[in-house]
């Protein structure tokens, strides 16, 4: 018999143990692998919760209504009271009816839902306002609310043309009611107020003189700092001194021809109230001597209009303005020049005015506009013909006057812009042109026509008030400088 079968049943038998034992150990670690993890728990503990949340809203749906509108008291109405017993006796449940006392008020009786009295508010209420750099009138009738009165206003300030006017620092009253504005006060520094009123749905404009006691000052100062350090010490108000430089304004440009050693002397009235002073009224005449030429202006009313004239009745007021922005400095004047942009000479045609944004441009003499509008390198331009011979332009305007249109007509002072630097412009600035017959002049030095002269119907009556005038300032002046020599 061949031995080597043995050897190879027992080799096999151990195989088929291992391979049995092998199984049975796999088939025990598959089981313990798949037991449910504590994800599964998890996740049916969800769904148990889920279900029995819809449980429980079935079973509330089913139930009365147990809202807010249910709990309102039947006591505070006999149709709620009867529906809510209605309603008691058709359910299974029964509902305790409780009763609420009625509400009282002062005594009486009065059902719950019945509001208390209240005194009716006047809606009439009044608005203070200060106009600040930049505002126009339109900006501010709209953040009070009243911003379609603007139409109005303007539509009776057609011949005054007050709302064109306004200066930064005037004081603005707002009579609003009924979501209207009623009434609108421009105060003129202390002499008088511009008052529209709204009659019948139309705005009424009128001037109102305000009443003081006058007395007559005298103010005298030579230029040693600045015009605005040395009239301060001379006891002038910010307001005065800006109306000294406007009253020569025609005749002295006060950004360039100031010397030390100028010197100035002014009239004005002080207003008092009951013996007491409560500010400063206008300039009624003054002298300004610079460089060797003095200038004389004495104040005259006639025909409702104030104006500045010299000793002789003729007008200080020109046809035009020499400057018509209030500027930091001259930026680029008339001539030749290489170009900020183009970086290649050419003509400069006006004279740049570089001033803060947004600063109020004036037209500088009356007359009708032309154009308004983007015109290339201009940027926002306007243009101003002043008759037949005369136009002026304004270009890199930020925005337009509120209403100002092509054939607008406007009077000299008249604010038709704000600086900008639209187009071809590297800053804020005013480009101003001067054109006599289409042809560029320089707008510093060309001579401006002058305004028309004092009728002689008022030339006696000038006379008699100029001279005394004249006499008071010749002398102060006189003594002034007498005295401010002897001073160290």
């Amino acid at each position: 018999m061949d031995p080597s079968p043995a050897p190879v049943y027992v080799a096999s038998s151990h195989l088929a143990s291992w391979r049995y034992h092998t199984v049975l150990r796999q088939d025990f670690k598959h089981r313990v692998d798949h037991r449910p993890s504590k994800g599964h728990w998890r996740l049916r503990y969800t769904l148990l919760a889920a279900g029995l949340g819809i449980i429980g809203a079935v079973l509330a749906s089913t139930s009365p209504p147990n809202n807010n509108e249910s709990r309102a008291r039947p006591a505070d109405n006999p149709r709620m009271a009867a529906d809510h017993i209605e309603k008691a006796a058709t359910t299974a449940r029964s509902h305790l009816t409780l009763k609420l006392p009625a509400y009282h008020e002062g005594g009486v009786v009065l059902p719950a839902s019945t509001p208390s009295p209240r005194p009716e508010a006047s809606s009439e209420h009044t608005i203070h306002k200060i106009v600040r750099p930049g505002d126009t009138l339109s900006a501010i009738l709209q953040k009070v609310g009243v911003g379609t009165a603007l139409g109005g206003l303007l539509q009776a300030d057609k011949h005054m043309n007050q709302l064109n006017q306004l200066a930064s620092g005037q004081t603005l009253d707002l009579i609003i009611a009924d979501g209207q504005l009623q009434q609108l006060d421009i105060q003129n520094g202390m002499t008088s107020i511009t008052r529209f009123e709204r009659e019948d749905g139309i705005y009424h404009v009128s001037l109102i003189e305000r009443s003081y006691e006058r007395r007559q000052v005298q103010a005298h100062a030579v230029i040693k700092d600045s015009l605005y350090v040395d009239a301060r010490k001379a006891g002038l108000s910010d307001a005065q001194i800006m109306a000294l430089a406007d009253i020569f304004a025609w005749d002295i440009d006060f950004a360039q021809d100031i010397r030390p050693g100028d010197h100035f002397t002014v009239v004005y009235d002080a207003l008092y109230d009951h013996g007491e002073k409560v500010g400063n009224g206008q300039i009624v005449a003054a002298e300004f001597a610079t460089q060797g030429h003095y200038y004389k202006a004495i104040r005259f009313t006639h025909d409702g209009r104030d104006d500045y004239y010299t000793p002789e009745g003729r007008s200080l007021r020109k046809a035009f303005l020499r400057t018509p922005v209030k500027f930091t400095r001259i930026s680029s004047r008339f001539g030749l020049r290489k170009h900020p942009i183009l970086n290649r000479m050419r003509a400069h045609k006006g004279v740049d005015y570089a001033a803060p944004m947004g600063t109020p441009i004036r037209a500088s003499g009356d007359g009708k506009a032309i154009f308004v509008g983007w015109k290339g390198g201009y940027g926002r331009v306007i243009i101003l013909q002043h008759g037949h011979r005369y136009s002026t332009v304004y270009g890199h305007l930020s925005r337009f006057a509120h209403g100002l249109k092509p054939g607008s007509r406007v009077r000299q002072g008249t604010v038709i812009g704000y600086v900008g630097r639209s187009g071809l412009a590297t800053g804020p600035h005013l480009h101003y042109e001067f054109r006599v017959n289409g042809v560029h002049r320089n707008p510093l030095t060309v001579a401006l026509p002058a305004a028309a002269p004092l009728p002689d119907r008022y030339r006696a009556s000038f006379k008699a008030r100029s001279t005394p005038l004249l006499a008071m300032m010749t002398e102060y002046s006189r003594t002034a400088l007498a005295l401010s020599s002897r001073q160290p």
